[in-house]
């Protein structure tokens, strides 16, 4: 009986790889595979550095937004990690809809309090 389970256990692992190794070949097949293939693992804008272990962290960026505008030699993409890719469409978002940093420091509450008013008085006392 447990020769059973291994046969059955060993086809089943069979499946998987065979699954995995597909799966890998349509990846290499799309932009991000390609794009891996093409650029070094390196973050366009903080050159962060990846490995095999992080990989997953580093995406591909449409420069100019289009995901459908995957031309093969590259030159709509970049290497970006997530954080940075993050920033990049909270950037275009902003512009896009008309927010920029100027609008928001304009309708941010002024502060009242400083915390360092009082610092040279502070450190004058303690010489």
């Amino acid at each position: 009986m447990p020769q059973k389970k291994t046969i059955t256990d060993k086809t089943k692992l069979n499946e998987i790889v065979a699954e995995a190794r597909r799966n890998q070949t349509l990846r290499e097949q799309s932009y991000r595979g390609q794009a891996l293939k093409m650029y070094p693992w390196i973050c366009g804008r903080c050159t962060r550095e990846f490995t095999h272990k992080n990989l997953a962290e580093l995406t591909v960026h449409h420069k100019n937004h289009d995901h459908d505008f995957n031309p093969a030699d590259g030159s709509n993409w970049e290497l970006l990690c997530l954080y940075c890719h993050d920033n990049e469409h909270q950037r275009y978002e902003e512009t896009r809809y008309g927010i920029s940093s100027q609008t928001a420091k304009a309708t941010a509450p002024e502060a009242k309090h400083n915390p360092f008013a009082n610092l040279k008085t502070l450190l004058d006392s303690k010489k």
